[in-house]
């Protein structure tokens, strides 16, 4: 990890409205994130982890606030720069895995790289180095519904890294896995968290916090 900035938000706010009401998801959060490090975000449901991730992935907009990355300011960007950033330097990895079901995991993990319009060889070459990178090299021409719940969190890991960002994104990635699966995939995250790659997870859980640098903790939309 370095003191170097990857991302820093100033005073967010992120208010929805709901009919006569107002929820207020982010309120008032200040966080920055170093480049390197490997961040757990903890707190009750409805305190607002998924929508501050959704504000860092640039999938939600700040009602108000600073949004840094790189030491520039991206929160007034427009949304095609908004989906290069997205593309380019973000990778998410979901609970529910999302993957297609009619393609092959190979095809899966090159998704990214057909919107970059990357050529077919070399998406299949680097899909494939990015399989072999998650324990995946002998699953490539198999579907989704064939592999474990395990193997399907690798593969959408290695759909995340396949266009080497510079922040990847977890969604309780572990909760629709077994122990021996979770554990799994929380050491992967540690082997790409030490070949330099930045990691945000939202968990409720101790287990998977404890392998992050850092744990902060959320409630009411702020950071306690």
């Amino acid at each position: 990890m370095t003191s170097t900035p990857l991302l820093q938000l100033t005073d967010a706010h992120r208010h929805y409205e709901q009919g006569n009401m107002s929820v207020r998801a982010l309120n008032g959060v200040d966080l920055t994130i170093q480049l390197g490090e490997f961040v757990a975000i903890m707190g009750p449901s409805g305190c607002g982890k998924s929508t501050l991730l959704r504000t860092i992935g640039l999938l939600d907009r700040l009602t108000s606030g600073q949004f840094l990355m790189h030491n520039k300011r991206i929160d007034n960007a427009s949304e095609r720069e908004t989906a290069l950033i997205r593309r380019d330097r973000i990778g998410f990895v979901f609970q529910d895995f999302k993957l297609v079901q009619r393609l092959s995991i190979l095809q899966n993990v090159g998704l990214p790289l057909k919107y970059k319009k990357t050529s077919r060889r070399d998406r299949d070459e680097l899909a494939s180095q990015a399989l072999d990178l998650v324990g995946l090299s002998d699953r490539v021409s198999h579907k989704p519904e064939e592999l474990s719940g395990g193997q399907k969190q690798r593969a959408a890991i290695a759909r995340a890294i396949i266009t080497g960002p510079d922040l990847i994104l977890a969604d309780e990635p572990t909760g629709n896995l077994d122990e021996d699966s979770s554990k799994s995939i929380l050491e992967l995250f540690r082997q790409l968290n030490r070949t330099g790659r930045t990691i945000v997870m939202v968990t409720h859980s101790k287990t998977d916090s404890s392998y992050a640098d850092r744990v902060l903790r959320m409630h009411d939309g702020r950071m306690i």
